[in-house]
């Protein structure tokens, strides 16, 4: 039977590495214990988000399991009395809301299988490993020659993948490792041309790449065969742990932390360059660069897992360079992964945060000096530099290489071709989840901005001189209508005065050449007032002067009777 014609494992094509966050709504009380309704999202998208609901004892039981990375996790402590009452369960809600914080945001825990089963179960459900061992157990059928001697259990950090010990019958002293992985979200690759892929890596043959024996895939996964070295990968020197051992264990919490010697850090860096160099000038994506996908043979760094850019599986820093929208090509990512490696190789550890912001002492400044190119924040927002670039640099320049075997890898046009479009494609998914970080990040930022207390301030500010200035203004608007109401009145009580049908009084100037006219009747005495008196209304000030001012802009002087002054004040001589 050949390898896989049982029915392929349902594929569920999902980033592993696209980050969880959880956040506790609410608790409940139920009998006798509390359950806490937890939301968690996937990503930024809020849509892509889900309840589930847990008990201290799940949390609890999460935690011991986790105990194997040897890491001193926040977890509330266990109470038997009184762990009913409403102040105690608030209380713990906090502490199991930081835990939550913790394991989450913790670049190697968030993304083994235990913490993925606790947040989202329904996409964790699959059990893995006995998938793997099926697929291996029918290649055996068409592959008699190989043998199982032990699964090597969660030595690898991917969920989807899983490692077993080999042997072949004829040679039962020789080691091997056969890794078995199901396909990725990134894989663009036809099933034909993955095949054919997948088969070319065995005759790859490079001094810095790791040597493949054996290679298939289908088209749902894939089952490579690479000799098993004792001494591990560059990552387990760096740790000083043992290859067999789980991932969490071996470098969640190293017991010693401790830099490599620079000449290490030279040759190792120099030879990981060149294989990069290599695959970039024959349009092979990679993209899978970290320390323990670095083979150590003797003196010589081999790369490892060339196979995951034609499976489509994610880079186990994709969390870190989708924040930045210049990280945008394999070749960038390659040298933003090397950043990470030669930090590792550096201190004896990975980077508190990206970007870091300031560097501790190192072996020689060449070393910072890389380092800053790569991962400081001017550094994120102009770009990475070239393979090319970083071989020209002091640190990596004077690097002598001994090795003189020659690179062979031939990769046929067709294949090329497909490989090209391949590559594009990731790095269009990578282009879009960048931008919808980017614009989840401007959006965050501006409700933090617009929800903090200085700008709360600034608009109660802007509220208060918006009404007053609006209070003003109406004021105005009342005092103008009124004004225009009195001008009217006012210039229809002038009127008889300037109006020519009304009658002239004389002039008192000639009075004295026309005698006098007799003085008239006495009036009859007035009228006393009524009791009930009205009283006036005081007008007022601001519209009695715009009636005034108005009365005064509408005089005419046209309107005037001319008249004739008689002079008599001279003397009169008879």
């Amino acid at each position: 039977m050949a390898f896989m014609e049982k029915p392929p494992a349902g594929k569920v094509l999902l980033d592993d590495t696209v980050p969880l966050t959880a956040q506790i709504e609410a608790s409940q009380s139920l009998h006798s214990h509390t359950e806490y309704i937890i939301r968690v999202q996937r990503g930024v998208s809020a849509e892509n988000s889900w309840q589930i609901v847990r008990r201290y004892s799940d949390f609890d039981l999460l935690n011991n399991s986790l105990q194997i990375s040897t890491l001193s996790l926040p977890l509330p402590p266990k109470k038997l009395i009184g762990n009913m009452e409403r102040e105690f369960i608030a209380e713990r809600q906090k502490g199991l809301q930081a835990y939550l914080d913790v394991i989450t945001t913790h670049h190697i825990l968030s993304n083994c299988e235990l913490v993925k089963k606790f947040l989202d179960p329904n996409s964790y459900s699959v059990n893995y490993t006995e998938i793997a061992l099926q697929h291996v157990s029918m290649f055996f059928r068409s592959e008699p020659k190989w043998e199982v001697v032990e699964p090597l259990k969660d030595i690898g950090w991917r969920i989807r993948k899983k490692y077993f010990l080999m042997k072949i019958k004829n040679q039962p002293k020789e080691r091997l490792v056969l890794s078995w992985a199901d396909l990725g979200p990134d894989k663009y690759l036809s099933d034909k041309d993955l095949q054919y892929a997948v088969k070319l890596l065995s005759s790859c043959s490079h001094p810095y790449i790791y040597k493949i024996t054996f290679a298939t895939a289908n088209e749902s996964s894939a089952l490579v065969i690479r000799p098993f070295s004792e001494k591990g990968t560059l990552k387990d020197l760096i740790y000083k742990a043992k290859p067999k051992d789980p991932f969490l264990k071996k470098y969640c919490n190293p017991k010693k932390i401790q830099g490599l010697e620079l000449q290490q850090i030279k040759t190792y860096g120099r030879q990981i360059l060149e294989v990069l160099k290599f695959l970039h000038e024959k349009g092979f994506p990679y993209g899978h660069l970290h320390s323990a996908n670095v083979m150590l043979d003797g003196d010589t760094c081999k790369l490892l897992d060339l196979e995951n850019s034609l499976l489509g599986l994610p880079s186990f820093y994709r969390s870190y360079f989708s924040q930045f929208r210049k990280i945008n090509t394999l070749e960038g990512v390659d040298v933003h992964c090397f950043g990470h490696l030669l930090y590792e190789m550096t201190y004896g550890r990975p980077p508190d945060t990206i970007p870091v912001e300031s560097f501790p002492p190192a072996p020689s400044v060449f070393v910072v000096s890389v380092l800053e190119s790569i991962l400081t924040c001017e550094a994120m927002k102009n770009g990475m530099p070239t393979v090319s670039r970083l071989l020209q640099m002091p640190l990596f320049s004077d690097v002598l290489l001994t090795n003189s075997e020659k690179p062979q890898f031939k990769i046929p046009t067709k294949l090329k071709e497909a490989l090209k479009i391949s590559k594009e494609c990731i790095e269009k998914r990578l282009t879009e989840e960048q931008k919808l970080i980017h614009q989840h990040r401007r959006l965050t930022r501006a409700q933090s901005h617009h929800g903090s207390e200085e700008e709360k301030k600034k608009r109660k500010i802007l509220a208060r001189k918006k009404s007053k200035r609006s209070a003003y203004e109406s004021g105005e608007e009342h005092s103008a209508k009124y004004s225009n109401s009195n001008n009217s009145a006012g210039s229809g009580a002038s009127s008889p005065l300037t109006s020519p049908s009304s009658p002239t009084p004389p002039s008192t100037a000639g009075a004295s050449s026309i005698p006098p006219a007799p003085p008239p009747p006495p009036l009859p005495p007035a009228a006393p007032p009524l009791s009930t008196e009205v009283p006036t209304p005081q007008p007022d000030v601001s519209a009695s002067r715009g009636a005034l001012l108005s009365s005064i802009q509408n005089f005419q002087k046209g309107t005037l009777k001319k008249t004739k002054t008689c002079d008599y004040s001279a003397p009169r001589i008879s």
